[in-house]
């Protein structure tokens, strides 16, 4: 293994791996990049222009897949651009907002990856924040409040709060489905209730488990659960514990949803971008939170929205 070469960003989470085709990975690099992900719970592999075949077969190496490479453009099949008031456009636009894949889902994703195919002349990168450095930030008065506190994970909340409705949420999520987008019919009309502090199974390392999807926290009233989890957040997404990615075609990166939120920086609508997305099914000893009863129509979610239960993201 004399070419794997792991290089840690600067920031508290991150590394760029090279010397090594993801394609053909030995024993021994395999060995190399499990560690790496556990780590440093971003791993950047510039260049490796991955077939989608090929990213499943990676994706397989971390775990059952729940999407094995799905399109996530603003790009018509005809290579015309969708509009701004597109149903899609208005669902990739809202996770522009810091979030952890599949929280608002039963099964939360254990692990995404991304590959680049096409990418705007400006804007468009990928941000991870590091939820286990965001913890280990907090004064000790903070961390007893937070240690027994829950909140409510809502792809319907967390869209509106964006300016979109059930309805065209559940357009934008129509639209996704595809071969290879192993999901089934679940109604999200009761959130799923996780915890703040979340104790990684691999690392033992607790970590903030929040993001943009997190809402109605149980025991407060909706402008201090807000108020809350907004503070934490913004905390949290601070350097050095926020790692940034500039996309080229051919780059893949691979990230924990466990400990890190992520989000899209904003691009030209007008101009195209295509990522290729593969998502790890988390283990249900670990990832499941069963759907909450009650709560979450007292906190405003719709009950009336068709949904799937492993929903994608713009990342």
């Amino acid at each position: 293994m004399p070419d794997l070469h792991i290089e840690p960003s600067p920031a508290t989470l991150g590394a760029t791996v090279r010397g090594v085709e993801l394609a053909h990975l030995g024993p021994a690099e395999w060995r190399a990049i499990e560690a790496a992900f556990h780590d440093r719970a971003v791993l950047v592999f510039p260049g490796q222009h991955l077939s989608a075949t090929e990213q499943a077969d990676f994706g397989r190496r971390f775990g059952d897949l729940s999407i094995e490479a799905m399109a996530f453009t603003n790009e018509n099949p005809d290579g015309t651009i969708r509009p701004v008031e597109d149903a899609l456009v208005g669902l990739l636009r809202g996770n522009e907002g810091w979030h952890t894949d599949s929280s608002f889902a039963p099964l939360a994703a254990k692990a995404s990856i991304l590959s680049a195919v096409k990418m705007p002349a400006s804007g468009g990168e990928t941000e991870w924040a590091d939820m286990r450095a965001a913890y280990e930030a907090l004064d000790e008065a903070t961390r007893q409040r937070i240690a027994t506190l829950s909140a409510l994970h809502s792809l319907v909340h967390s869209q509106a709060v964006a300016g979109q409705g059930a309805s065209s949420t559940a357009s934008a999520l129509a639209s996704l489905r595809s071969p290879g987008y192993s999901s089934s019919p679940d109604q999200l009309a009761d959130p799923p209730l996780r915890p703040l502090v979340k104790t990684h199974p691999v690392t033992g390392r607790p970590s903030l488990f929040i993001g943009r999807h997190a809402y109605g926290i149980p025991g407060m009233g909706p402008a201090e659960s807000e108020r809350l989890l907004a503070d934490l957040l913004d905390l949290a997404c601070r350097p050095p514990r926020v790692l940034q990615h500039r996309w080229a075609p051919g780059d893949v990166v691979i990230w924990d949803n466990r400990c890190v939120l992520h989000r899209a920086r904003p691009y030209d609508p007008t101009q195209p971008r295509i990522m290729h997305h593969t998502r790890v099914r988390g283990d249900p000893a670990t990832e499941y939170a069963a759907p909450s009863r009650g709560p979450a129509h007292a906190s405003g979610t719709p009950s009336s929205l068709t949904s799937w239960a492993e929903g994608p993201g713009r990342s």
